[in-house]
C-alpha cells in the first residue's frame, strides 16, 4: 500500500515536500520512484531511487529542482520540490521500482497545484 501526502496549492517559485509511506512490502529491499499525472496528460516518471539510495534518476523536466530521498527505517520516501512551476501541477504518486512502476495498484496520490 502506498500513502502519498504533502500536496497543496503553492505559488510559482515556492518549495514543497511530498512523502510516500509504504506498507505491505519490504521497503528497504526495493527501489522506489515518483510519478505524476497532470490534467489531461498521461502518467509520467518523475524520479527514482535504489533501495540504498546509491543511485538516483530524475526526469529532465525536474532535474536540478527536485530531490528524491528515502528513510528505510521509516518506510518512507520523499520528494523535495523547489522552484515549482505551473507545469508541475499534477497528482503525484509513488510506486516500487526504479523507473518503471512495478505494482499495478496505485495509492490515492497527492495533488500539487502551482499557480499565482
Amino acid at each position: 500500500q502506498f500513502v502519498e501526502s504533502g500536496g497543496r496549492w503553492v505559488q510559482p517559485g515556492d518549495s514543497l515536500s511530498l512523502s510516500c509511506l509504504v506498507s505491505g512490502f519490504t521497503f528497504s529491499s526495493n527501489a522506489m520512484s515518483w510519478y505524476r499525472v497532470a490534467p489531461g496528460k498521461e502518467r509520467e516518471f518523475v524520479a527514482g531511487i535504489t533501495n540504498t539510495g546509491a543511485s538516483i534518476r530524475y526526469a529532465d523536466s525536474v532535474k536540478g529542482r527536485f530531490t528524491i530521498s528515502r528513510d528505510n527505517a521509516k518506510r518512507t520516501m520523499y520528494l523535495q520540490m523547489s522552484n515549482l512551476k505551473p507545469e508541475d501541477t499534477a497528482a503525484y504518486y509513488c510506486n516500487l521500482g526504479y523507473d518503471v512502476p512495478i505494482i499495478g495498484r496505485w495509492g490515492q496520490g497527492t495533488l500539487v497545484t502551482v499557480s499565482s
